[in-house]
């Protein structure tokens, strides 16, 4: 995608902002995707039902969008399956390894100005910069 579209992204940020307030609000809990997913997996008594939904919310969305204008968007992805299984897994233990994901510091911990939060996103975005340049410029995937 080359086109810039600052109603659509503005709307889609104000839906995601919306929807970690809720939770926040009518849970106490936070937006964090993987420890959402996390709970799914490794389940404690009284404490699935919600991860479940919130999942299927994440997962009945595009086919909302897709119903509303008619289909979805064409992506093209140009690299190998074992390179997206490996980023897939680094990307795993970085969320192991940093305690979070980018929706769980990026959106709620930043927003209850968490300086664990801050930390992380930085590095999130450090890390996925230096890996873009070497990936692009250095190795030439």
């Amino acid at each position: 995608m080359t086109q810039f579209t600052p109603i659509s992204a503005l709307a889609g940020g104000i839906m995601i902002g919306l929807s970690a307030v809720l939770l926040l609000l009518t849970s106490g809990r936070i937006a964090g995707i993987s420890g959402i997913l996390g709970g799914v997996l490794a389940p404690r008594h009284g404490d699935v039902s919600w991860r479940i939904l919130f999942i299927a919310g994440l997962l009945t969305g595009p086919l909302l969008y897709a119903l509303m204008v008619g289909g979805l968007p064409d992506v093209t992805i140009d690299d190998s399956l074992p390179l997206l299984v490996v980023a897939g897994l680094v990307v795993g233990f970085g969320t192991r390894l940093g305690s979070g994901c980018t929706s769980g510091h990026g959106v709620c911990g930043l927003a209850r100005f968490s300086p664990r939060s801050l930390a992380a996103t930085g590095i999130f975005f450090a890390v996925a910069v230096v890996t873009v340049f070497v990936s692009r410029h250095v190795v030439g995937v």
